[in-house]
């Protein structure tokens, strides 16, 4: 998997998708906090398995948290992190397998793009990019001629 840019300067407005998903399906977006951490980490765990659990507990050493979340009461709907592997990197992100299409990615994407543009980065980079159309469409992300050899290359795995 390549990795891809994406400049942070002019990214699309997500506010008006955000407040329909608020009245319409009852989603809140929001940066995590501390005491949420086992909670956040083990469904993480649970849908999408340990290596993202590990980044995520990352993304909570953090001040403020790098990871914000989507929920629906008590549920959580999907996570997107920032600066867990690396410096300016944007990623692990998931959403619930029933809430894909709804937009929540799209919007928990931008909120983390937003946060890497106010600490002062013009360009980020999204690691290991599976559904390159999704970034290319949301945010106009470009790949990374020759990423294919990442900072994941030499993933310590389970034999």
């Amino acid at each position: 998997m390549k990795d891809m840019l994406v400049r942070l300067m002019e990214l699309p407005d997500v506010s008006e998708l955000e407040k329909r998903l608020l009245e319409k399906e009852k989603i809140v977006f929001r940066r995590a906090i501390a005491p949420e951490k086992h909670l956040v980490s083990e469904w993480v765990m649970e849908q999408f398995g340990a290596y993202w659990k590990s980044e995520v507990e990352v993304a909570f050493s953090r001040q403020p948290v790098s990871c914000w979340i989507a929920q629906r009461g008590n549920d959580i709907l999907g996570f997107a992190c920032y600066e867990s592997t690396a410096r300016n990197f944007f990623g692990p992100t998931g959403t619930k397998e029933t809430e894909r299409g709804k937009g929540v990615g799209k919007v928990l994407l931008i909120k983390s793009l937003e946060s890497l543009r106010e600490m002062g980065y013009v360009y980020a980079i999204i690691g290991g990019v599976g559904p390159v159309e999704f970034y290319e469409k949301a945010v106009g992300a470009k790949l990374i001629e020759g990423s294919e050899v990442s900072i994941y290359q030499n993933l310590l795995r389970k034999s």
